[in-house]
């Protein structure tokens, strides 16, 4: 092509003008009528982007949000048993007699407080101390592995502890908001 053929063309293409003649391959455009000049349709105009649509929040989770559970639970403690004031307390300077005595509340309180709301049983039924059995496949939230672990499932061991779980729970109703992380409300005297 000649130079000053391209530079034309490249202008017009600039532009949007009329192409010349002798840039356009044979056969692309329809042959036009005498003396018309020959231009090449302006690309159509892309269409306008459709806004993307906003990706749906989750769904709020029904019922209390998992941190006023807990606290439920630990407000449960503290009522029955004074669990928190106890485990917040620096017990350094008393006495093994007087801490024997603290616990000895505590624990009367903290074991109706599992009783009333609670029910119990052991996640393994085999005696402490026992041989036992950990198959493949087994549930890692019921059955932590601990010592010298090697290989892959099943495994053979000593059962330390046979593990807790709730066949069933009763809490009161949880709160909402900055309630809900209320373990305790202050108490005034008036």
């Amino acid at each position: 092509m000649h130079p000053i053929l391209a530079i034309r063309a490249f202008f017009a293409a600039l532009f949007g003008s009329t192409l010349p003649r002798e840039v356009i391959p044979a056969g692309l455009l329809p042959e036009p009528a005498d003396d018309a000049p020959t231009t090449i349709p302006e690309p159509a105009a892309p269409e306008p982007a459709k806004p993307e649509k906003a990706p749906e929040p989750p769904p709020a989770p029904k019922g209390p949000a998992p941190e006023a559970i807990a606290v439920q639970a630990l407000a449960i403690f503290q009522t029955e048993g004074r669990l928190l004031d106890f485990l917040a307390e620096d017990i350094e300077g008393y006495s093994d007699e007087d801490i024997g005595a603290a616990v000895r509340e505590v624990h009367r309180g903290c074991k109706k407080a599992l009783a009333d709301h609670f029910d119990l049983e052991p996640v393994r039924e085999e005696e402490e101390e026992a041989l036992v059995n950990v198959p493949d496949g087994y549930d890692p939230a019921a059955v932590r592995l601990i010592g010298n672990i090697v290989g892959s499932p099943p495994f053979s061991g000593t059962l330390k502890h046979k593990g807790w779980r709730a066949k069933s729970v009763r809490l009161p109703k949880a709160g909402e908001g900055d309630s809900a992380l209320v373990i305790a409300p202050a108490e005034v005297e008036i």
